[in-house]
């Protein structure tokens, strides 16, 4: 199959020919200058994306999609360079605009979703004026602006838009920040609308619900989607057409539904293999095996008995405060050597347990215990021990690894806090963590930003063992990682789990992921945990209709292959 590849092909017969594709992308390379010379991060890529349709990007971390989108929308980082090629937009090449040409089609041609909200919404202005800003930017009044932008916010979603249009990101959730996102990005009712990972970070039920509006909106405006993803479930399940990109080069295209029931080419099949869902409905083994799956388990380890987690929270700053409860009467064990999964969508408590159970948070009623003693109970050096055998591993490893700190020094850290081995034997300890995890000896030496997400939370977990824990408590661990990248991550846990008869808490809101690598499943609710059973006895037979709601929310699950 060749690399230059078309969306919608045309014909030479003028009674038979197509309309011209709003975005005609030709021969485009793309390549960056660095410190080891230039990198073709594009290469040769072409398509075509026909107005109103909905064309979805897919491939790992470092496919090149984002840069293609960057292209496009000619917003390429400094040491960017197209090399040939060109990308005509409503019949213009944006190659060869001038900057006023850019500056007219970006916004009112050509709108932006990007993937995080909190890095690309100024925490600083309240929403509202960011919504204006996109606006009056294209000429809107001031007046007009002001109205637009509160019946932007309705029309995304967000309740009582009026008062929401006053407020700082801050005060929203992360499902509504990605709906103001897009409300900005469809603000000036562009033709073409480029969402980046627009729900990446969200959990599967906001996700739909952020998507499905996306959806109604973009087809009341006639706007083309091209929307980036690495989840291939969701591409399929969203898109009319699909695109594989793998090392800057486009590998497959075709139809959804088509590419998705007869991928011709390896990596698309390899893409298809590691999404949970999907690769359940091709009659993939599970990934993983569970170490307990082998009857290995012991006694809890750890036990909540009735936890309660209350907060004291206020709507405004001079509002009356009022009780909220985080986690409502939490009762469940977690046998040693297993897997237990607590799953949910934002705010049902699962990450308010996770700090519960790693000490950094008391609760307001209940009982903790581990290894049948109760948290409440520990002296200061009790604590610090407990801290040495029950270790996290966050969602974010870019934002819990120090910038400043090399790897090496990273890993060794704990062990320098408490004080174990000599400066030697501490290297000698890193290096077999980084073995341990798959990583390169001389990754000791590099900065958690000359790697990539998946070296990352490599990284992290070898930081998590280096004092040799008997629980990780992982707090939506994979859930930022691509679908590749997150096959390889949970064959990792399950290894070391074997080798090291590891405990995890694995806290997640992907049920997907939850059933490969699980023992037994916790869901929660607004703070409650409504209903417990096996992977498979959830996935067959949910009884409550939260967890039927979670199920049906997964992309790709209602799709049949």
């Amino acid at each position: 199959m060749s690399d230059n590849v078309l969306l919608a092909p045309t014909t030479t017969d003028p009674e038979d020919a197509a309309p011209t594709p709003l975005l005609q992308v030709r021969d485009l390379t793309v390549s960056f200058g660095t410190s080891h010379g230039r990198h073709t991060a594009v290469s040769g890529a072409s398509l075509d994306l026909p107005a109103r349709r909905t064309l979805a990007v897919v491939g790992e971390s470092g496919s090149g999609k984002s840069t293609l989108a960057a292209a496009i929308n000619r917003l390429l980082a400094p040491n960017a360079t197209i090399e040939s090629g060109s990308i005509l937009f409503d019949g213009r090449d944006l190659v060869t605009a001038s900057p006023r040409e850019l500056t007219r089609v970006r916004g009112a041609g050509i709108g932006l979703v990007p993937q995080d909200p909190m890095s690309n919404l100024d925490p600083v202005h309240r929403v509202g004026a960011q919504i204006v800003e996109a606006l009056e930017a294209h000429g809107t009044s001031s007046r007009e602006s002001t109205a637009r932008a509160i019946e932007l916010l309705d029309m995304v979603g967000i309740p009582e838009p009026k008062r929401r249009f006053r407020q700082f990101p801050h005060e929203f959730s992360g499902g509504m920040r990605q709906r103001v996102l897009i409300a900005i990005g469809l603000a000036c009712r562009p033709k073409l609308l480029i969402a980046d990972e627009p729900t990446s970070a969200l959990d599967v039920t906001v996700q739909r619900k952020v998507l499905d509006r996306l959806d109604e909106l973009t087809a009341d405006m006639g706007t083309a989607l091209f929307m980036i993803t690495h989840d291939l479930a969701l591409a399929a399940e969203r898109a009319s057409d699909v695109l594989v990109m793998h090392r800057g080069t486009i590998v497959e295209h075709g139809p959804a539904d088509q590419l998705l029931a007869d991928p011709q080419h390896e990596y698309t099949r390899k893409l298809l293999d590691a999404a949970p869902a999907l690769a359940a409905q091709r009659g993939i083994a599970r990934a993983v095996t569970p170490y307990a799956a082998a009857g290995e388990t012991g006694d809890a380890i750890v036990s909540l008995t009735d936890v309660v987690k209350e907060y004291t929270v206020r709507d405004s700053a001079f509002g009356r405060p009022r009780t909220f409860a985080a986690v409502a009467g939490s009762t469940f064990d977690v046998p040693r050597g297993s897997t237990v999964a607590i799953v949910g969508e934002s705010g049902s408590g699962k990450s308010s347990t996770a700090r519960l159970v790693l000490g950094l948070d008391s609760p307001t009623r209940g009982t903790i215990t581990f290894d049948g003693r109760d948290l409440a109970s520990f002296s200061a050096s009790e604590l610090r021990a407990f801290r040495r055998r029950v270790q996290p591993v966050f969602q974010n490893p870019f934002a819990s690894l120090d910038s400043l700190f090399t790897v090496g020094d990273t890993i060794a850290e704990p062990l320098v806090v408490h004080g174990i081995g000599t400066a030697a034997e501490r290297r000698e300890r890193v290096l077999a963590l980084l073995e341990e995890v798959a990583l390169p000896a001389d990754t000791a030496e590099r900065y958690p930003h000359q790697l990539s997400g998946g070296q990352r939370q490599r990284v992290a977990i070898a930081r998590a063992l280096a004092l040799q824990p008997e629980v990780l408590v992982l707090d939506e661990a994979v859930s930022a990682l691509d679908v590749v990248v997150q096959a390889q991550i949970l064959d990792l846990l399950a290894r070391l789990q074997r080798e090291h008869r590891l405990t995890y808490l694995f806290i997640s809101h992907d049920l997907a992921v939850v059933r490969q690598i699980s023992d037994c499943v916790h869901v929660m609710s607004r703070g409650r945990i409504v209903e417990t059973g096996t992977p498979d006895e959830l996935f067959e037979s949910p009884q409550e209709d939260y967890t039927r709601e979670l199920l049906s929310a997964i992309p790709g699950a209602r799709l049949a292959v």
